[in-house]
Protein backbone atom coordinates (compact mmCIF):
# COMPACT_ATOMS: atom_id res chain seq x y z
CA UNK A 1 0.00 0.00 0.00
CA UNK A 2 1.25 3.43 -0.92
CA UNK A 3 1.73 6.05 1.44
CA UNK A 4 -1.07 8.29 0.28
CA UNK A 5 -3.27 5.22 0.73
CA UNK A 6 -2.56 4.22 4.09
CA UNK A 7 -2.71 7.67 5.19
CA UNK A 8 -5.93 8.01 3.96
CA UNK A 9 -6.97 4.92 5.44
CA UNK A 10 -5.80 5.95 9.29
CA UNK A 11 -6.49 9.79 9.01
CA UNK A 12 -3.04 10.89 9.41
CA UNK A 13 -0.48 12.95 6.18
CA UNK A 14 1.97 11.39 4.87
CA UNK A 15 4.41 13.50 6.68
CA UNK A 16 3.26 12.19 9.73
CA UNK A 17 3.49 8.48 8.63
CA UNK A 18 7.37 9.64 7.35
CA UNK A 19 8.01 11.46 10.90
CA UNK A 20 6.84 8.13 12.60
CA UNK A 21 9.33 6.35 10.66
CA UNK A 22 12.27 8.40 11.19
CA UNK A 23 11.47 8.25 14.42
CA UNK A 24 11.68 4.20 14.77
CA UNK A 25 7.67 4.02 15.90
CA UNK A 26 7.69 2.36 11.88
CA UNK A 27 9.69 -0.03 10.69
CA UNK A 28 11.14 1.31 7.01
CA UNK A 29 8.75 -0.54 4.41
CA UNK A 30 9.97 -2.36 1.41
CA UNK A 31 10.36 0.15 -1.47
CA UNK A 32 8.79 -0.44 -5.08
CA UNK A 33 10.95 -0.61 -8.18
CA UNK A 34 10.28 2.86 -8.91
CA UNK A 35 11.27 3.98 -5.38
CA UNK A 36 7.85 4.26 -3.54
CA UNK A 37 7.49 3.26 -0.39
CA UNK A 38 5.01 -0.36 0.07
CA UNK A 39 3.55 -0.62 3.25
CA UNK A 40 2.16 -4.32 4.39
CA UNK A 41 -1.12 -4.60 5.67
CA UNK A 42 0.12 -4.35 9.53
CA UNK A 43 1.45 -1.04 9.17
CA UNK A 44 -2.53 0.31 9.30
CA UNK A 45 -2.55 -1.72 12.67
CA UNK A 46 0.65 0.18 14.02
CA UNK A 47 -0.47 3.48 13.61
CA UNK A 48 -3.82 2.66 14.42
CA UNK A 49 -2.42 1.81 18.11
CA UNK A 50 0.51 4.64 18.19
CA UNK A 51 -3.15 7.36 17.51
CA UNK A 52 -4.74 5.10 20.32
CA UNK A 53 -1.49 5.49 22.53
CA UNK A 54 -1.34 9.32 21.82
CA UNK A 55 -4.60 9.95 22.83
CA UNK A 56 -4.45 8.30 26.42
CA UNK A 57 -1.60 10.75 27.02
CA UNK A 58 1.58 8.46 26.40
CA UNK A 59 5.25 10.32 24.84
CA UNK A 60 6.00 8.81 21.64
CA UNK A 61 9.23 7.94 23.82
CA UNK A 62 6.87 5.34 26.10
CA UNK A 63 5.29 4.16 22.97
CA UNK A 64 8.05 3.29 21.19
CA UNK A 65 9.07 1.62 24.11
CA UNK A 66 6.48 -0.50 24.36
CA UNK A 67 6.64 -1.72 20.47
CA UNK A 68 10.45 -2.64 20.82
CA UNK A 69 9.28 -5.06 23.72
CA UNK A 70 5.92 -6.55 21.28
CA UNK A 71 8.60 -6.36 18.50
CA UNK A 72 11.06 -8.34 20.42
CA UNK A 73 8.20 -10.97 20.76
CA UNK A 74 6.90 -10.67 24.39
CA UNK A 75 3.58 -8.90 25.53
CA UNK A 76 4.17 -5.68 26.51
CA UNK A 77 1.23 -5.46 29.57
CA UNK A 78 3.27 -5.27 32.56
CA UNK A 79 5.04 -2.05 30.56
CA UNK A 80 1.81 -0.99 29.77
CA UNK A 81 0.42 -0.83 33.03
CA UNK A 82 3.45 0.50 34.83
CA UNK A 83 3.49 3.84 32.19
CA UNK A 84 -0.44 4.13 32.83
CA UNK A 85 -0.16 3.74 36.40
CA UNK A 86 2.69 6.48 36.17
CA UNK A 87 0.56 8.41 34.08
CA UNK A 88 -2.38 8.87 36.43
CA UNK A 89 0.08 9.54 39.40
CA UNK A 90 0.98 12.95 37.09
CA UNK A 91 -2.74 13.40 36.29
CA UNK A 92 -3.64 12.97 40.48
CA UNK A 93 -0.62 15.38 41.45
CA UNK A 94 -1.57 17.95 38.74
CA UNK A 95 -5.32 17.81 40.10
CA UNK A 96 -4.36 18.49 43.36
CA UNK A 97 -1.83 21.83 42.20
CA UNK A 98 -4.61 22.91 39.76
CA UNK A 99 -7.09 22.75 43.18
CA UNK A 100 -4.67 24.68 45.28
CA UNK A 101 -4.33 27.08 42.34
CA UNK A 102 -8.08 27.58 42.04
CA UNK A 103 -8.40 27.75 45.62
CA UNK A 104 -5.50 30.45 45.56
CA UNK A 105 -7.37 32.28 42.46
CA UNK A 106 -10.97 32.64 44.32
CA UNK A 107 -9.32 34.08 47.39
CA UNK A 108 -7.49 36.84 44.73
CA UNK A 109 -10.90 36.97 42.60
CA UNK A 110 -12.83 37.91 46.12
CA UNK A 111 -9.94 40.73 47.24
CA UNK A 112 -10.17 42.35 43.27
CA UNK A 113 -13.91 42.43 44.11
CA UNK A 114 -12.98 44.10 46.92
CA UNK A 115 -10.34 46.65 46.11
CA UNK A 116 -11.14 50.22 45.58
CA UNK A 117 -8.64 50.93 42.88
CA UNK A 118 -8.58 54.97 43.92
CA UNK A 119 -6.87 53.66 47.16
CA UNK A 120 -4.41 51.71 45.94
CA UNK A 121 -0.82 53.70 46.24
CA UNK A 122 2.20 54.21 44.18
CA UNK A 123 4.26 52.46 46.03
CA UNK A 124 2.13 48.86 45.21
CA UNK A 125 2.36 47.47 42.26
CA UNK A 126 -0.77 45.34 42.35
CA UNK A 127 -3.06 45.44 45.94
CA UNK A 128 -5.08 42.30 44.36
CA UNK A 129 -1.69 39.97 44.07
CA UNK A 130 0.37 41.32 46.95
CA UNK A 131 -2.22 42.82 49.34
CA UNK A 132 -1.79 43.59 52.94
CA UNK A 133 -2.28 39.67 54.17
CA UNK A 134 1.22 39.13 51.98
CA UNK A 135 3.35 42.45 53.01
Amino acid sequence: MRISELAADCGVTAKTIRFYEQSGLLPPPPRTTGGYRDYPPEAATRLSFIRDAQAAGLTLAEIRSILTVRDSGRAPCGHVSELIQQHLADIEQRMAELRTTRTALRRLAERAADTDPSTCSEADICSVIAGPATR
